[in-house]
């Protein structure tokens, strides 16, 4: 539902809105507005009763009938679909017949078919549509009858026709917003109107603003929550607040980011202690402070959840009056923090922990790169005179982080590889290059020391029985472990396992005997797909891939609201409150905010995968023709996936390697019976590039025999 459609409902649960009070009341433009009301009678979000819309009955609550499943339509073709089951238990393969019209996003309620796909899949119908989502992303083009039409952001081949004057002067290979006005039970009988137009689909930017159009995603803050925000205009840290704090401005506290962060929400300083040991502190920016319960920016924190990332740019989850000014730590600057100050023994283990409310300045504006640089040796003397203050502390780090490295590896900790791009802009916006991000000793340093502070919060939540919200990453199921073993074999491997459900400490043996030999990739894959998403939880279920007990997110309160939440809850332990109060103010907030952070983060992080694929396609079209070397990435019977060097991924048909059908074995190897050739994750492969379609996200190779 667009936020328009939100208003709007809003406006007429309150009381009945003609169109012209809704154009009063909510001032926006009329004809936005006309297209968006008649689109909602049409689909039952609103109903009209003498001239006064009123809520629809598709606004009210829907049971499903026994045999109906609750789904998202997460992926539509012109043949088929697939929906997402709502519960996580995975997807249904939904043939074109049976789609009825539904839409990506759509709620829907599905009905399997008795029979499984020939791949073993469910296959079902779409019985209703609960709450359809009308508003989409797509390009303006044409179909073969010549009438307008827009194709849906991945949906290739489906075109929902525009109703007469719907363009709104959109030009053909525009990317535009737009809504559906009316509903059929094909998607051929849909009609659509233009409710904004973007700018060419041969630019990923504006391909991008498409993207988070069709998702819903806000990008600006509503009137009141800029109204709260603008009260941190330029602010300073209130003197009166600072006295009943922990004054800790005479430490050497530093931050370490990437150049480009402007949102800093954590900082460290550490001590070796005379006795022996160490004294860590991990000291994050006390949003909690500013951002109070009930209102308008916590709520608006509530429903963005995170912070989405792409390319140059942020969404920010909270304005930027506190996202990159009074609540980030920047250098020489007096902020509130929330310090997590912990205290270590010689191996590195914690010894024990406190958290407390203070007052900080941060010495530097650290830099991972020139960090680095410090730690090898290599860094230039204005790079050692910039870093004056601290200098002596970084040996201290790496030290203590070596230790923690040993300790990490010796419980089982998995270090599973994968690849990350930073995406180089032009002045225009415009993708010039792409290259893989390394990780240095500095990264893996802080990762380690966010981590400890992580795992004090989640101890402190669970050891003292109050609501919280832990992150949790839950043992792999039998299932996905017969996958794996089916797995291993096709790679050649005959593991055995000591229990049906492997050990931390063995699976994290497989990897690191097979990282530098050839079936590295599918080993790791093998592994990754065999893992549970990670999640939040209100239940302190743990951590199985990092092998921690407790784990939950404090470190990160500017771009993540289950960090602020538990800041919330940690703030009212420390203050001493009742353990009922506690109990009756958090149970209910721990378990909205672990769905809702859960349900938004997965939106973003699609988001943002989705975004990066159209900027990857707009730098390989500059491309065309050229010739690779890459590894194969990924294996299905249509076809391989290849990946280069730089983290651009593009597909070869399997038509070009294979004269006959060809065979899958479980993810990870092709085979062809007529010339017994065969193809395996982690194979090298040599491609020519022949297409990037910047829009589809979407890059294709061709086979080049090496």
């Amino acid at each position: 539902m667009t936020p328009l459609q939100k208003r709007i409902l809003e406006a007429v649960k309150r009381r009945p809105h003609t169109l012209r009070d809704l154009q009063n009341n909510l001032q926006v433009d009329n004809s936005q507005l006309r297209n968006t009301v008649t689109a909602m009678v049409a689909t039952g979000l609103l109903s009209a009763r003498d001239g006064r819309y009123v809520p629809g009955l598709a606004t009210l609550e829907n049971t499903a009938a026994p045999q109906a499943i609750p789904c998202t339509l997460v992926k539509l073709a012109a043949r088929f679909g697939f929906a997402s089951r709502d519960d996580g238990t995975g997807d249904i393969f939904i043939p074109g017949r049976a789609l009825h019209g539904a839409m990506p996003q759509d709620k829907i309620l599905v009905k399997l078919f008795d029979r499984p796909r020939v791949e073993g899949s469910a296959e079902g119908e779409v019985t209703e549509v609960v709450t359809p989502h009308n508003s989409f992303a797509g390009t303006l083009t044409v179909t073969e009858d010549g009438r307008l039409a827009v194709e849906p952001d991945g949906c290739r081949d489906v075109h929902i026709i525009l109703q007469k004057d719907g363009a709104n002067g959109a030009q053909l290979g525009d990317k535009v917003g737009a809504l559906l006005t009316s509903r059929g039970n094909r998607h051929t009988d849909h009609r659509a109107a233009v409710t904004q137009r973007f700018g060419s689909a041969e630019f990923a930017s504006e391909c991008a603003k498409a993207i988070l159009y069709g998702r819903d995603v806000r990008q600006d803050f509503p009137p009141e929550v800029l109204q709260e925000a603008a009260a941190y205009d330029n602010a300073a840290i209130d003197p009166s607040e600072a006295a009943h704090r922990m004054d800790l401005r005479g430490l050497p506290i530093f931050t370490i980011d990437s150049a480009e962060t402007k949102d800093i929400d954590d900082a460290i300083s550490l001590m070796k202690l005379q006795e022996g040991g160490y004294e860590l502190g991990v000291h994050i920016a006390d949003v909690s402070h500013y951002v109070r319960p009930g209102s308008a920016m916590d709520e608006e924190a509530f429903e963005r959840a995170t912070s989405i990332y792409y390319a140059d740019k942020v969404i920010p989850m909270l304005p930027t009056q506190l996202s990159n000014g009074i609540c980030s730590l920047n250098e020489g600057t007096d902020r509130l923090a929330f310090s997590c100050l912990m205290r270590l023994d010689e191996a590195g283990n914690i010894h024990s922990y406190q958290f407390v409310k203070t007052v900080i300045r941060s010495r530097v504006k650290g830099v991972y790169k020139e960090i680095n640089a410090l730690l090898d040796g290599t860094a230039a003397e204005e790079v050692r005179r910039k870093y004056a203050d601290v200098l002596p502390q970084l040996p201290v780090m790496q030290e203590l982080y070596e230790k923690r490295l040993e300790l990490r590896r010796a419980r089982g900790g998995m270090e599973i590889e994968s690849d990350e791009a930073k995406l180089v802009m032009d002045e225009q916006g415009r993708c010039v290059d792409v290259i893989k991000r390394t990780r240095g000793v500095s990264e893996c340093m802080i990762e380690e020391f966010m981590l400890l502070a992580n795992q004090c919060a989640a101890n402190a939540g669970r050891t003292h029985h109050v609501p919280f919200v832990y992150r949790v990453h839950e043992a792999p199921d039998e299932e996905r472990m017969e996958k794996l073993r089916e797995t291993l074999k096709a790679c050649g491997l005959n593991v055995h396992f000591q229990g049906k459900t492997p050990t931390q400490l063995e699976l994290s043996a497989l990897l690191d005997e097979t990282r530098d030999q050839p079936i590295r990739i599918p080993i790791h894959t093998g592994i990754l797909r065999s893992m549970q998403k990670a999640r939040y939880s209100p239940e302190p279920l743990g951590h199985f891939g990092l092998v921690l007990k407790d784990y939950a997110h404090f470190t990160s309160p500017i771009r993540r609201y289950p960090d602020l939440a538990i800041h919330r809850i940690l703030t009212d332990m420390l203050v001493g409150q009742p353990h009922e109060r506690l109990v009756t103010n958090y149970t209910d907030f721990a378990t909205r905010t672990c769905e809702q952070s859960s349900r938004q983060e997965v939106a973003a992080v699609r988001i943002e995968r989705d975004v990066e694929d159209c900027y990857k396609a707009e730098y390989m079209h500059s491309h065309l023709g050229e010739v690779y070397t890459g590894t194969i990435s990924g294996i299905t019977p249509r076809g391989v996936f290849v990946a280069l060097e730089n983290t651009v991924e593009g597909f070869i048909p399997a038509a070009q390697l294979c004269k006959g059908e060809p065979t899958v074995t479980e993810g990870v190897r092709l085979y062809d019976p007529l010339t017994g050739r065969h193809w395996m994750l982690g194979d090298p492969i040599k491609i020519k590039v022949t297409a990037a379609d910047v829009p589809l996200g979407r890059i294709d190779f061709d086979f080049i025999p090496m």
